[in-house]
């Protein structure tokens, strides 16, 4: 059956409230860690995941920062206006750059409280380096699914990025049903977050800590780092009956050439993706690389990758080592050293891994993107994989638990 064809009615199950993590642990790698492997169940604790690896293999993670995209403004009246800092509007190449504009950027944007908000510019004073800064807000048009906002600020010295550090909240998923304090700041950050752009933290890497990276190093298990900015649309579950009818959110990729030239060196090894982001951008990289095999002319704004061509190109008997030599040779004749673009890939049942030989990852909701791709990893045995960590007292979703899944041998 084409994935698209699915019922997201076979990839559901009951989650009851207690069983989210609401806080994060005291020590990131005293998390429980489901390990799946030949069909069966084993279970240990992140501090000990490099048992798993053999020597050589290669460890590839997001190292994409949340930012505090939560903006908090105050009406003259009283009232409370919400923006959710969602992208940058289209007319900027990439999320770094919107987020190094200073002065003023346009950048999409949900709205809390729409309604209370007409036409006002909206205004919010806060302080850095001891000095006054006035942020302001003006609505420029209101699209299906966001508010177009230009935000503008009275300092030469602050970019963006700055501004949100200064003044914006740490945007938590809505299922947690609290607000952010101070520990969020830095918790529901990896240790090794970098690039700033994500609305949503990449949380299968929430878990690792310098003593799991020492041990790694240890071993002879390599790693390395590729920049997938999570969306909002991370948080959104599927509502429609079959998957079809399912967009899934663009999102932006920047991947260094030297990684893919990694990436391609150790196909011979076992190469480990930690969270669906870094599995969702290594695995575009070898469509990409697809793409400039099949029409050698593309152009840098057309080398995207669109949500259902993974399975429109499959018949195209084009191997990995062929796809990534193309994508560096690509990249090497335009001057790239990054490469960076959108991709809408969905990984669902029926999708063969090229590039991943394991994923880690943490407890998904029910009818979501995520769990399709853990279906397309486990097969059927998703469910006694979610099954026994229901059962077994894991703890769920960003700040849960997690789980070292290896491909269901067919």
């Amino acid at each position: 059956m084409h994935p698209k064809k699915l019922l997201i009615s076979n990839f559901t199950y009951q989650l009851p409230q207690e069983k989210i993590a609401v806080y994060p642990l005291a020590e990131r790698d005293a998390g429980k860690l489901l390990v799946y492997h030949d069909k069966t169940i084993e279970e240990t604790v992140y501090k000990n995941i490099s048992h798993y690896f053999k020597p050589g293999s290669l460890l590839i993670f997001n190292d994409s920062k949340v930012v505090e995209a939560r903006l908090i403004f105050k009406k003259p009246t009283g009232s409370t206006i919400e923006l959710f800092c969602l992208e940058p509007a289209d007319n900027y190449a990439d999320i770094s750059t919107a987020m190094q504009q200073k002065n003023c950027v346009e950048w999409k944007c949900l709205v809390g409280a729409a309604k209370k908000w007409k036409e006002e510019i909206l205004v919010c004073i806060f302080f850095f380096a001891g000095t006054e800064v006035q942020l302001q807000a003006k609505k420029l048009k209101q699209e299906q699914s966001y508010f177009l906002i230009e935000f503008s600020w009275n300092s030469e010295r602050l970019s963006f990025a700055e501004v949100l550090h200064a003044v914006g909240a740490v945007p938590l998923p809505p299922y947690l049903n609290r607000s952010a304090d101070e520990k969020d700041k830095e918790r529901y950050q990896t240790i090794y977050a970098l690039q700033d752009g994500s609305v949503a933290a990449p949380t299968a890497g929430l878990h690792f800590t310098g003593h799991i990276f020492s041990t790694l190093t240890a071993k002879n298990i390599q790693h390395d780092f590729v920049t997938l900015h999570v969306g909002a649309g991370t948080f959104k579950p599927v509502k429609t009956e079959i998957i079809e009818h399912h967009e899934m959110h663009a999102e932006f990729i920047d991947v260094k050439r030297t990684v893919v030239e990694n990436i391609a060196a150790n196909l011979g090894n076992d190469i480990v993706a930690v969270g669906t982001t870094s599995l969702r951008t290594i695995e575009s990289l070898y469509w990409l690389g697809v793409k400039i095999i099949l029409q050698p002319e593309i152009t840098s704004n057309d080398l995207q990758l669109q949500q259902w061509e993974p399975y429109e190109l499959n018949d195209a008997a084009i191997t990995v080592e062929q796809a990534l030599h193309a994508l560096t040779c690509w990249m090497e004749h335009h001057g790239l050293e990054r490469l960076i673009t959108k991709t809408q890939v969905i990984i669902a049942p029926g999708y063969t891994l090229r590039i991943a030989r394991a994923l880690v990852t943490n407890f998904h909701q029910p009818n979501s993107t995520l769990l399709l791709l853990v279906a397309a990893i486990a097969g059927n045995d998703w469910r006694k994989i979610y099954d026994y960590a229901l059962e077994h007292n894991f703890r769920f979703l960003s700040y849960g638990d997690g789980c070292l899944l290896f491909p269901a041998k067919v």
